[in-house]
């Protein structure tokens, strides 16, 4: 022990900010401060969690191998009082026995099955578009379309989180043609904001997959017109956000329906922005592709009304996944600030729904109903998650957190209760913050 230099937590957080990024694994500290910009994940998730001790996160989302990595920006300092959380002790013992087990590398047939469904799906749509002239048959078209989008989704967001290929380079390219070419939805834009979700993981400020401003608002604490921490501006509760909210739980559903043209403007507004972009040419060649073959198909369809009906049908039919996304999160607890890296599992848990369903259903929902599991355990691969999920509900149980597990029904319920409780109070003109905290979780969380 003699020899050895130390910081305290205080002087810690002192680094944390751009050009000064420490953090601390395992009680030794890390100088990250030039490394972020390079960072595989994004600058994001480092200046989230800056300034503190970030173990259960950095064991989260990287392999052993990543451990050789971290000496070159050690600092010589440690952590003085270092401590680790009886939770932390058990989060991190199930990270090693599911390693030792090979549940991480074991990833089935899953990949090679989705692409398959996908391919054959979009024969289908090809067959019914264009050697079809049977209306029926170009809506059914339109939905078999839909579904090929959301399996595909499920591939692209499988290969962002772990390798499903046999190489780095063919994992890259499964991701741009399952996200840019076939969905038209940029990988570069959904890695920008899912890693940020999954670090701040329903941080009102912090998360923003909860900041859909002016349209929906899950808590009161919008009203303040919270700063978006994520995209560096203020989410203005303006007269048109409040008329908005004032009915979300109503035009819930209708606006899901047509969700994916925003995704297609965040996708265009991040491609051709001064941020740094990563493979920024090969995500534009991507969106190119789908922006290609898609108004070309519909050019086959006969009519306009035709058109516009095939549209809205495969839009309405995705939107299943939106809404499912929605469900995850939408009615669990919320928070303002950043992410603490020393509760790791408790905010997972405490921001999080799982969707109960059978077995044959998984394929549907792609293992993401299992949303606690895979926050937790975001490497594992999807066929793992309902193997595991027991282990976790557990270790909820042991450690008095929630594991909240609903029917698809019940989820739905939940959230648009939260939507209807925020929307009551957006209606009272001279409520323009919460009124307590006990209010705010009684009303907001239900």
């Amino acid at each position: 022990m003699e020899g050895k230099k130390y910081i305290t937590a205080e002087e810690l957080k002192k680094h944390n900010k751009p050009g000064d990024l420490w953090i601390s694994i395992q009680g030794k500290v890390y100088n990250v401060s030039d490394w972020a910009k390079e960072h595989p994940g994004g600058e994001i998730p480092l200046l989230n969690l800056a300034g503190q001790d970030v173990t259960d996160a950095f064991i989260a989302y990287h392999p052993g191998t990543a451990w050789k990595y971290l000496d070159k920006f050690f600092t010589g300092y440690y952590l003085h009082d270092f401590q680790v959380s009886d939770v932390s002790k058990d989060y991190r013992r199930l990270v090693t026995e599911f390693s030792k087990m090979g549940m991480f590398e074991t990833k089935g047939h899953v990949a090679f099955c989705s692409l398959a469904s996908v391919a054959v799906m979009f024969a289908i749509v090809l067959y019914g578009v264009l050697r079809c002239d049977s209306v029926w048959a170009h809506l059914g078209a339109a939905m078999v379309l839909g579904m090929l989008w959301i399996q595909s989704t499920y591939v692209g967001h499988d290969s962002g989180h772990y390798q499903v290929m046999s190489s780095r380079g063919y994992n890259r390219l499964a991701q741009i043609i399952t996200g840019n070419c076939l969905t038209g939805i940029s990988i570069a834009w959904w890695k920008w904001t899912h890693n940020a979700h999954h670090i701040a993981c329903n941080s009102l400020d912090y998360d923003p997959d909860l900041q859909h401003i002016p349209f929906f608002a899950v808590s009161s604490r919008f009203f303040n017109s919270l700063t978006s921490c994520f995209y560096g501006r203020k989410l203005n509760f303006d007269p048109l956000a409040r008329f908005l909210i004032s009915y979300q739980h109503l035009t819930f559903y209708p606006v899901m329906c047509v969700a994916r043209v925003n995704l297609y403007l965040q996708t265009l507004l991040l491609l051709f922005s001064n941020r740094k972009v990563p493979d920024r040419a090969f995500n534009i060649m991507g969106i190119l592709v789908f922006w290609t073959w898609f108004p070309l198909l519909l050019s086959y369809l006969p009519n306009w009304p035709e058109r516009f009906m095939f549209v809205l049908t495969s839009f309405a039919v995705t939107s299943i996944q939106h809404i499912q996304f929605c469900l995850n999160h939408f009615s669990a607890n919320v928070y303002v600030g950043p992410p603490n890296g020393n509760d790791w599992f408790e905010k997972q848990t405490s921001g999080t729904l799982d969707i109960a369903c059978s077995p044959w259903m998984d394929w549907f929902f792609g293992g993401l109903q299992f949303q606690l599991e895979h926050h937790l355990f975001p490497r594992l691969p999807r066929c793992q998650l309902r193997k595991v999920s027991p282990v976790v509900k557990d270790l909820c149980k042991k450690h008095n957190l929630p594991y909240r597990s609903l029917s698809f029904w019940d989820a739905n319920v939940s959230t648009i209760k939260t939507l209807r409780i925020a929307a009551m109070q957006a209606r009272d003109v001279s409520n323009t913050a919460p009124k307590n905290l006990l209010w705010e979780a009684v009303n907001t969380h239900g």
